[in-house]
């Protein structure tokens, strides 16, 4: 399977009649797997910050957590595993496999356990797939 049937199949997908609003797989490098056509465009540096708080828990949490120039409130996450973010009525759910992050963005309807949700079962198959 194709790097991007897995944002299109498995991040896009349908739950419970909501979606999310973007997604993406990024190697931890910064390097672009797949991304749905509306993910933001990012900066190497957000990526940079993000996989620094994923080695140092705690860095965003200060500075709030950007990316595609977006600035996110961190809300709660797991050390070494996933950062979540707020923004009003949406936010963000990163989860760090052993070699990408799988992102998803959402805003309402959808609620931020659905997004989790959809995130982190695709991360945690990667981690059990090696990736």
């Amino acid at each position: 399977m194709s790097w991007q049937s897995y944002v299109d199949d498995h991040l896009m997908c349908d739950v419970e009649g909501n979606r999310l609003t973007s997604a993406a797989i990024i190697g931890q490098d910064g390097s672009v797997w797949a991304q749905s056509s509306t993910f933001p465009q990012f900066k190497a540096e957000e990526i940079t910050a993000i996989m620094k708080d994923f080695a140092e828990p705690g860095t965003l949490a200060p500075t709030g957590l950007f990316l595609g120039g977006t600035k996110y409130m961190v809300i709660q996450g797991e050390p070494e595993a996933v950062i979540r973010g707020k923004k009003g009525p949406g936010g963000v759910t990163i989860k760090k496999t052993s070699q990408a992050l799988v992102i998803g963005i959402y805003d309402e309807p959808m609620t931020p356990g659905q997004c989790n949700m959809v995130v982190e079962r695709l991360g945690d198959y990667l981690i059990e797939s090696g990736l």
